[in-house]
């Protein structure tokens, strides 16, 4: 699924330990995430979306459907 979180996270100069670190996941589990390898489940998209003060659709696209 493709994603902004690369871009928001070197917007407030975190690594991805960091960003995993405010959502409660491990650093790995970012990686997946901002390279389409895993989907957030609802409540992980819920809280990465907070910790940017953003929708979940401003920072994932909805409109990105893995099958295609």
């Amino acid at each position: 699924m493709k994603n902004r979180l690369r871009v928001l996270r070197a917007e407030c100069r975190w690594s991805q330990a960091d960003l995993g670190k405010h959502v409660g996941v491990s650093r790995q589990a970012i990686n997946a995430v901002e390279n389409g390898k895993h989907v957030p489940s609802l409540p992980l998209a819920f809280k990465l979306a907070e910790v940017f003060d953003l929708r979940i659709d401003d920072v994932f696209d909805p409109h990105d459907d893995p099958e295609d």
